[in-house]
């Protein structure tokens, strides 16, 4: 071949003794020319095409490869093989830019490589994270792995073309190495362990309402990398966990609350001790004019006098000893059944109010319930719905709920005392 350009250029009218700097300056270009070429061509001709065939398929799989940029990667490679391909015809071996263009081509196209290795791994934590019905696969941390095995090859390949050494005889001493590689990768290590402890023991996945406290997270995972957790709170904040911290810290996960379908309502009314009393039996037969409590007040003020009977054998039984109707117990009772016939509460789950210890505020009613819904804005709603109707029923069962006195309660009780 350059015999052929040589030649030419004599043809030219181009002296001799610039012969040989115009045979090297033209082969050069010869060759960039055609490398880049090529590349116009692979990318804007034969890319284009293969794009629009894509759109119009009907999979989604073959769209990972425009959006993570692989066949692009690919086209990259093709100039530095054309320069590895044309330098040996154009140059002898023994020629010093030949060599320089050879290590320049091995180094790009190795680097070429590892990126284009990197989006196909892209493509495939996508697709996976697209199709698999389970997600407990830390494919992320695995992903990431593999990339940072991928370049760290690459380097000690590229390391060894410009030292014009065996990779071998590199890689043979990274043993030496070990202790040192151990101390800066150490997160990566822990990361990874972790990651694989989180998958085996389903702990995990993208898309978990978790809680960390201790580092201020509260909202659904986003990614869980080789190093860092990503959560999005539900501020839209972003707060970042390292990966071990799901093993070496307690935190809270949700997901079974999505499974279930329901959602806990845990809230207590606080019932001021003083309104507690006695019912007449005016006042349970008004209240057994209501549908709810009807069936209850009627069986109870049967098995109440049949009480009373059996205690009254003399005949002189007082208030004290006979057994009455509460009204914190009546109310009670009128919760659950409300709670029961509420459409919104799940009756196949713990449905209950309980007392609590009584405190200094009063006697808190504490209704331990589920909602069936885990959406929080449909919960909510709920929640307060039923609230609503229990602070606005109880002064029909003579009972107040307690609050500490405000500015309001102060001015009717100078207002009483002029």
């Amino acid at each position: 071949m350059n015999e052929l350009l040589e030649n030419w250029l004599l043809d030219q009218g181009i002296a001799n003794q610039y012969i040989d700097m115009s045979v090297t300056v033209v082969a050069l270009l010869m060759i960039i020319s055609v490398a880049f070429f090529s590349y116009y061509i692979v990318k804007y001709q034969v890319l284009n095409v293969v794009h629009k065939l894509i759109v119009k398929t009907n999979n989604t799989w073959d769209d990972a490869l425009i959006d993570n940029h692989v066949l692009t990667r690919f086209t990259l490679l093709i100039p530095f093989i054309i320069i590895l391909f044309l330098t040996p015809i154009f140059f002898p071996s023994d020629f010093l830019i030949a060599n320089l263009l050879i290590i320049f081509s091995k180094i790009f196209l190795t680097f070429q490589i590892a990126r284009s290795i990197s989006a196909v791994l892209n493509m495939s934590k996508i697709l996976y994270g697209e199709t698999a019905k389970q997600k407990y696969l830390p494919l992320n941390a695995i992903v990431q792995v593999f990339k940072l095995a991928v370049y760290l090859v690459s380097i000690i390949i590229i390391i060894a073309l410009i030292l014009d050494r065996s990779p071998v005889y590199l890689l043979s001493g990274l043993g030496a190495l070990t202790a040192v590689l151990i101390l800066v990768f150490q997160d990566t290590i822990k990361g990874l362990v972790a990651s694989i402890q989180i998958s085996a023991n389903r702990m995990v996945v993208a898309g978990d309402w978790i809680e960390l406290p201790k580092y201020g997270a509260d909202g659904d995972v986003i990614e869980i990398g080789l190093n860092t957790v990503k959560v999005q709170n539900f501020d839209k904040t972003i707060t970042t966990v390292p990966t071990y911290a799901l093993i070496s810290d307690s935190f809270k996960n949700w997901r079974n609350m999505y499974h279930t379908g329901a959602r806990r309502i845990k809230r207590t009314l606080i019932i001021d001790i003083s309104s507690i009393d006695f019912y007449s039996l005016e006042k349970i037969d008004f209240l057994a004019s209501t549908s709810l409590l009807k069936t209850y007040l009627t069986d109870k003020k049967q098995s109440l006098e049949d009480e009373n009977k059996a205690l009254d054998q003399d005949g002189r039984l007082n208030d004290i000893d006979s057994r009455q109707l509460t009204n914190i117990g009546t109310f009670r009772a009128y919760i659950e059944m409300y709670l029961h016939q509420n459409t919104n509460i799940r009756n196949d789950l713990t449905c209950m109010v309980r007392q609590l210890p009584a405190t200094e505020s009063g006697l808190p009613l504490e209704l331990y319930c589920f909602a069936n819904s885990t959406d929080w804005k449909v919960y909510e709603g709920i929640q307060a719905d039923v609230f609503d109707h229990l602070f606005a029923i109880a002064p029909h069962f003579d009972l107040r709920i307690f609050q500490n006195p405000t500015g309001h309660d102060w001015k009717n009780a100078l207002n009483n005392n002029t």
